[in-house]
């Protein structure tokens, strides 16, 4: 997915452009796509999950831009069927920083229903189908209600790469191509990932954790190179801890042991 500063402001548009023109790799590979319904979706748990995101340019090694993201997973229905919504928060520096994004998705096959994300106080909400996403005009006060797009075929939430990954069949040596499109980003593109081996990830407070490790990569237009990877528990697909680099620049995703929801507890026991 697009990656962001604190605010909202974008972050590495040559990166996010040139996933976005980037072809499918030449070799053989798995492609993931929705008609196929090859995503492990009955791997999806539900309930909440929390992430530290940092960012650093080694240029400036005295600061650090922090994000504290919190994901809810739910188990719902849509028009009869069964579905997921999955809900976002993204803590900032101050309350400018401050996002929602809130997902719908089809249970059978991780389809994308509908997408909403409120930065700054400004909400784009989408209603999301296998051809095609628009603007959803039934959203109250919605900043996207004249975006359209079509799709040649159906595509992925970018936005919800930690799930997708997740519910990829993973095993040593796969690469994926996965169709992907950041609602109201662009146009849809083939991402490819590699599953180049295995590592063994240390845990705060707890036992070493056997991870596969999948990884993307390649040049943007200009001709810089990046690389992100991602480490994921072999046992059960967990997604545990991101590193994404180009000259000048690194991110890290790491996925907390702390209980999400202790700070609401703590601020309601401390107004007792």
């Amino acid at each position: 997915m697009l990656l962001h500063l604190s605010g909202g402001r974008l972050l590495l548009a040559a990166l996010a452009t040139a996933l976005l023109a980037r072809p499918a790799a030449a070799q053989t590979a798995d492609t993931i796509r929705l008609t196929d319904h090859r995503l492990q979706t009955a791997r999806l748990r539900t309930g909440t999950r929390q992430y530290l995101v940092y960012y650093q340019s080694p240029a400036k090694p005295k600061s650090l831009g922090f994000w504290l993201w919190r994901r809810e997973v739910q188990a719902t229905t849509h028009q009869g069927e069964a579905a997921f919504r999955i809900t976002q928060h993204w803590y900032g520096s101050d309350t400018t920083s401050y996002r929602e994004v809130s997902s719908l998705l089809r249970a059978a096959d991780f389809a994308p229903l509908y997408h909403a994300e409120t930065v700054k106080g400004q909400r784009k909400a989408y209603n999301w189908s296998a051809t095609s996403i628009a603007g959803a005009d039934s959203v109250a006060g919605n900043q996207a209600t004249a975006f359209k797009l079509a799709f040649r075929q159906p595509c992925f939430n970018w936005n919800l790469d930690i799930e997708t990954f997740e519910l990829l069949p993973l095993a040593a040596g796969k690469r994926f191509v996965i169709p992907f499109y950041d609602a109201g980003q662009g146009l849809p593109t083939y991402v490819a990932y590699t599953v180049t081996g295995r590592e063994v990830l240390a845990v705060p407070g707890g036992r070493p954790v056997a991870c596969w490790k999948l990884v993307t990569e390649g040049h943007t237009p200009t001709n810089v190179p990046y690389t992100q990877t991602f480490w994921l528990s072999q046992k059960n697909h967990e997604f545990l801890k991101e590193e994404d680099q180009m000259p000048g620049f690194y991110r890290y995703k790491i996925k907390t042991s702390a209980v999400p929801g202790e700070f609401a507890r703590a601020k309601a026991h401390a107004g007792k």
